[in-house]
């Protein structure tokens, strides 16, 4: 068989137990372990040149902190925080 088609075949085995992907969908971070609890987490797209991106990611890896985390406390201290946590859940009306 082909150098290719070792591997192939290798990929299409069972993943041992130890080695099962994870699932990163119940994964936080940045956010104060009470608010982890209280809330579904969502995704916030922002776009910017990748040279920044570059440049942020590696000043806050540098600091030990997630940009993540920068990000939540600057949008806390412009706009603060809701008065009602659930002000941003639409209510059930019928």
């Amino acid at each position: 068989m082909s150098k290719y088609g070792d591997l192939i075949k290798k990929a299409r085995e069972p993943e041992p137990e130890n080695q099962k992907a994870r699932n990163t969908e119940n994964q936080t971070y940045g956010l104060p372990e009470q608010e982890q609890e209280a809330e579904q987490l969502v995704n916030l797209c922002v776009k910017v040149p990748i040279s920044q991106r570059r440049y942020w990611m590696a000043r806050a890896k540098g600091q030990g902190i997630t940009v993540t985390s920068v990000i939540v406390e600057a949008l806390s201290q412009k706009f603060g925080l809701p008065e009602n946590k659930k002000a941003g859940k639409p209510e059930n009306k019928k």
